[in-house]
């Protein structure tokens, strides 16, 4: 299977961190974003960032900087939108987004993916894994994305639509079901105590 653009988002207000941006924060003495950057890689043809605000900040990654196009915050759609449209103009059909908080997604979320999308004859599908009380917990900012649904996605957003799962819903999106290792591949860092679990789980595992 081709490759897919990889989109990291990094749009996020980081609210329950104070502000700033996460993916600058340091995990086993490298940043959140760099230890993204490394994992996705390999599983793409290319590598851009959704982020909004002075790009420059950034700029030690030399990767494209995508500010969202839908006015105020809304979500990660728009940061997928702005993915799709720069897949548009890069001559790409798909993205794979990967959000920039989450350090230990799956090596295979590329081939993961892909396959579900395939195996349920649809072309964008969503991560995610066993829940006990849910039976399945999506994963919405790790999916497979088709350029083909980006003025649909554009519509849904100016139409109100911020609910990842309220949108692919309408079209069909297949599951790809990762497991739960002894830990939580999709464990995001939201708070300060979440960064010292991530150090230990780092430390556990490397």
């Amino acid at each position: 299977m081709t490759k897919p653009l990889g989109i990291i988002l990094a749009g996020g207000l980081a609210t329950r961190m104070g502000g700033g941006d996460k993916s600058l924060l340091e995990l086993g003495g490298q940043s959140l974003m760099s230890l993204v950057i490394d994992r996705l890689a390999p599983q793409v043809s290319d590598i851009a960032l959704n982020a909004n605000g002075d790009p420059t900040r950034f700029a030690d990654f030399g990767l494209p900087v995508l500010p969202d196009s839908i006015q105020g915050y809304a979500g990660p759609l728009a940061g997928v939108l702005a993915g799709l449209d720069y897949a548009a103009e890069q001559g790409a059909d798909h993205i794979v987004t990967a959000a920039a908080d989450t350090p230990f997604f799956p090596q295979d979320l590329v081939e993961v993916l892909q396959l579900a999308a395939k195996m349920d004859d649809t072309n964008i599908a969503l991560a995610a894994t066993p829940d006990p009380d849910r039976g399945t917990l999506r994963q919405p900012t790790f999916g497979l994305w088709p350029v083909a649904l980006r003025d649909d996605l554009r519509a849904a957003l100016n139409d109100g639509v911020r609910k990842v799962v309220q949108w692919t819903s309408r079209h069909n999106a297949a599951v790809a079901m990762f497991p739960n290792w002894d830990y939580d591949p999709f464990f995001n860092i939201n708070r300060p105590e979440d960064l010292q679990k991530a150090e230990a789980m780092l430390a556990e595992h490397s």
